[in-house]
């Protein structure tokens, strides 16, 4: 139904995700599943905050499948939105253009921060900040970019050069553009200076002083909150400050929207609630609501920076402004208005939030546990200090797992567990969530 509790048949992986995992091993490249005695089920469906898989065993789902699932699994306006456009399902995005692309970008400009936006749509998060990258390079007309340590744009070759993690830079450092300056990005548990100082003082640093390449800085990306990254928030007034260096610098801003955006933190946008005004915004994930399409946003005379089409598009790709995609898109963006998703994000989140520290109080190796709206995480570090617990948030997602619950990993050492709920969660589940998440921690060291 969507809004049912856990009901395991046998213990996950049961004997049919087991052999499917072994079938998936010979076929697929290694580098893309983890497979394990303990890990991975095989979905067989999905309604509401429900999963059911392969073995017949039903779970809640409390990362809403990477965050796409904010309206839940098998939305009504999801569905209706499918069977719309269901014999449709492919045009010429840009030279003939299929109508349901020009209906998706007018609801999209209307959503965005600016009267006057105008889009770029594409398919996946990464192409998206692709396009924004793009963007903010011609807009400036300069190439090189401040991004944050602990972020995570993206893995293809522009976005994967703002993200700064070794576990997928190390294998193609030599090919990777060398334009990028990283900064810290503010950690008030552990920064002795104030309101994330120590970072805009970096980004200032950088800005003076260029990219390592030598190019000079044109902009400055930056997730409102970083959800992979380990749900890290920025003390107060840090994003405002930021957003002030950027405009007297007259570098652009791009803000990286695509989990924290659509209302997952109780607003359209994550950066209004936390006072980032960004130059361009990048959405994704939650826009589709199951369906692959992102988007980046940006006002008229940014992304006028691009010259005019004489035919060629400069940007563009086959799948770009897919009709079955828009159209669920479309929908996506009337339901979280109609049904107020915003605002469900934010009680929602504050009783799991209240749940989870009135519950986990005192439990030994947690230093914070934090979020906005349906972005949470449980940070866990080694006893006596705050070193990060190595792959502790991990070892707890497993161990849920047993208990019918999905969860994952976040952090840069797996040392968070990350809670990114669909707005759909009943307070039954809420509740089952909370109680099995705090009896897991405290037996899984």
């Amino acid at each position: 139904s969507g809004s049912d509790l856990p009901l395991l048949r046998v213990r996950p992986p049961g004997p049919i995700s087991a052999a499917m995992g072994a079938r998936l091993h010979s076929v697929e490249s290694r580098n893309v599943t983890f497979v394990g005695p303990e890990w991975p089920v095989f979905w067989s469906e999905a309604v509401g905050s429900n999963v059911l898989d392969v073995d017949g065993n039903i779970y809640i789902d409390l990362t809403s499948a990477f965050g796409v699932a904010l309206l839940g699994h098998a939305n009504e306006s999801v569905l209706s939105g499918m069977d719309e456009s269901s014999s449709f399902i492919h045009g010429m995005g840009d030279i003939h253009p299929p109508e349901p692309k020009l209906a998706l970008l007018e609801k999209l400009a209307h959503f965005s921060p600016w009267p006057d936006a105008k889009v770029i749509l594409s398919t996946g998060g990464s192409e998206a900040v692709e396009a924004a990258l793009k963007t903010a390079a011609l807009g400036s007309g300069r190439p090189g970019v401040i991004a944050f340590q602990g972020a995570y744009h993206g893995l293809t070759a522009g976005s994967l050069s703002a993200t700064p993690r070794p576990h997928f830079r190390s294998l193609f450092e030599e090919k990777i553009y060398g334009g990028v300056s990283f900064a810290p990005f503010p950690d008030p548990l552990r920064d002795s200076s104030p309101n994330g100082q120590a970072s805009l003082e970096a980004v200032r640093l950088a800005l003076l002083e260029g990219a390592p390449n030598g190019d000079p800085i044109g902009s400055i990306i930056i997730e409102p909150v970083q959800a992979r990254g380990g749900v890290r928030i920025p003390p107060d007034g840090f994003m405002m400050k930021l957003s002030e260096i950027a405009a007297e610098s007259g570098v652009l801003l791009i803000a990286d929207e695509i989990m924290t955006g659509m209302g997952r933190c109780g607003a359209p946008f994550a950066s209004s609630v936390l006072g980032l005004k960004p130059d361009i915004v990048v959405v994704g994930k939650a826009l589709g609501g199951g369906l692959p399409i992102s988007a980046c946003i940006a006002p008229s005379h940014i992304m006028d920076a691009w010259p005019a089409s004489t035919g060629e598009a400069i940007h563009t790709s086959t799948f770009l402004g897919h009709p079955l995609s828009c159209t669920v898109a479309a929908a996506v963006l009337d339901a979280i208005q109609l049904q107020k998703i915003p605002d469900q994000a934010s009680w929602l989140g504050k009783s799991l939030l209240e749940g989870l520290r009135e519950q986990l109080a005192g439990v030994a190796g947690i230093v914070d546990i934090r979020g906005l709206g349906l972005l949470l995480g449980i940070e866990f570090v080694e006893e006596g200090g705050l070193s990060p617990d190595r792959g502790r948030g991990a070892r707890i997602a497993e161990e849920a797992l047993a208990e019918g619950l999905i969860l994952l990993p976040g952090g840069d050492h797996g040392h968070v567990l990350e809670l990114t709920p669909s707005a759909s969660l009943t307070e039954a589940q809420a509740e089952y969530a909370v109680d099995t998440i705090a009896s897991v921690i405290r037996r899984t060291p």
